[in-house]
């Protein structure tokens, strides 16, 4: 019985740990991303970027939203 408890208990520590761990890995592509769309807006915007990108009509690309604390709230898990 103590053998299941204690697996039991590492499963659940190893869910927590991949549950942190995708949460640091989509911080990481949300802040990849808005660096990305950062850039492209600012090379879009200045000399001698702008005659392309006006002539293409390029448009200002939109930043991801930092994480609300709906966003930041995991969800529930149970077993």
């Amino acid at each position: 019985m103590i053998t299941k408890i204690l697996k039991a208990d590492r499963a659940m520590t190893q869910v927590m740990e991949e549950l942190s761990s995708t949460e640091n890995r989509i911080a990481f592509a949300r802040q990849a991303f808005n660096d990305a769309v950062t850039l492209y807006n600012t090379k879009s915007e200045s000399f001698p970027s702008n005659l392309v990108a006006n002539t293409f009509n390029f448009t200002v690309a939109e930043l991801l939203p930092e994480a609300t604390s709906e966003i930041r709230n995991a969800p529930r898990v149970s077993f």
